[in-house]
């Protein structure tokens, strides 16, 4: 069977650690190694870690962020494909084996991902992603037209020479580094999905996606990274995906009550793509219907 790496990057997550490296433990196709690689942790990571002796392979390096925390693990893994498990992430028992019998199935793809399960930090789950694709996704991934990778932190497994000759993931552009990678796998390679729930998806009150600033600078940065193609296929949606990139940004900026924000993205998102009129013409409805679920919560 292929020998996997797991590499888990972590970084002040001693809450729940355990929890995931037991469940990369724990796989029904034992992985060839479990490497975590603790990025300048300050809290009770590195006596957690202690405590797993052999079971695992321990990097620790001063805070540089989960993308060079992936490459470090990456650089030192040793199986044929390496699988990335966020350490507030938690996989299925069979998420290994599943996944590595679709990579022996065909060995052309050049990533697998799976079926998501959201979980909030009480434990109750609140949806469930299996509505992946599979095949040449480069282009859906950059007009964004829905989901197509879900939670690729902790579902994708990627053969170990894909990420090198990739490059590994960009600091550069995170906390979106995972989106980056996600296409340039793409472009170079098809893409496998196994449509089961395979990994727990928490998610937290202070995760690093609620910093929609970062997460702005971070997409549009991968975006420029992904228009410096000549291809002139990839040049033809420019105005698609950064029309479709602000009004996603304008929704986050609206649920989170900013709505100078809103309005900025909101109009940069029709200066790049008109069509997107309906969908904020439909705004007011929105707000109406807020201001209902909040007088109703009050009561």
């Amino acid at each position: 069977m292929t020998a996997v790496s797991v590499i888990v990057p972590t970084y002040n997550q001693a809450r729940y650690l355990r929890e995931a490296v037991d469940s990369a433990l724990a796989q029904t196709a034992p992985p060839l190694e479990v490497i975590v690689v603790d990025d300048g942790s300050t809290d009770a990571t590195p006596e957690i870690l202690e405590a797993y002796g052999a079971r695992i392979r321990r990097i620790r390096q001063p805070n540089q962020g989960v993308a060079a925390a992936r490459n470090a693990g990456v650089a030192g893994a040793r199986g044929e494909c390496v699988a990335f498990l966020d350490s507030d992430d938690v996989w299925n028992p069979r998420k290994l084996e599943r996944q590595v019998a679709r990579f022996e199935a065909d060995r052309g793809l050049g990533m697998i991902h799976c079926g998501v399960e959201h979980f909030d930090d009480r434990g109750a789950v609140t949806s469930t992603s299996l509505t992946g694709k599979e095949g040449w996704l480069a282009t859906d991934i950059l007009r964004f037209d829905g989901e197509i990778i879900a939670g690729p932190g902790s579902s994708i497994l990627v053969p170990r020479p894909v990420v090198e000759q990739v490059g590994g993931f960009d600091p550069r552009v995170q906390p979106s580094d995972d989106w980056d990678f996600c296409y340039r796998v793409a472009t170079r390679y098809r893409i496998g999905f196994v449509p089961e729930v395979l990994v727990r998806y928490r998610h937290q009150g202070r995760g690093i996606h609620l910093d929609i600033p970062r997460m702005e600078a971070g997409m549009l940065g991968a975006l420029e990274k992904a228009f410096r193609s000549p291809d002139a296929a990839v040049q033809s949606l420019r105005s698609h995906s950064y029309g479709r990139l602000h009004r996603i940004l304008a929704g986050c900026y609206f649920q989170a009550g900013r709505p100078r924000a809103f309005a900025r993205h909101a109009m940069t998102s029709l200066r790049y793509d008109l069509r997107n009129v309906s969908y904020f013409a439909a705004y007011p409805l929105r707000v109406l219907r807020r201001t209902l679920r909040g007088s109703r919560a009050e009561r």
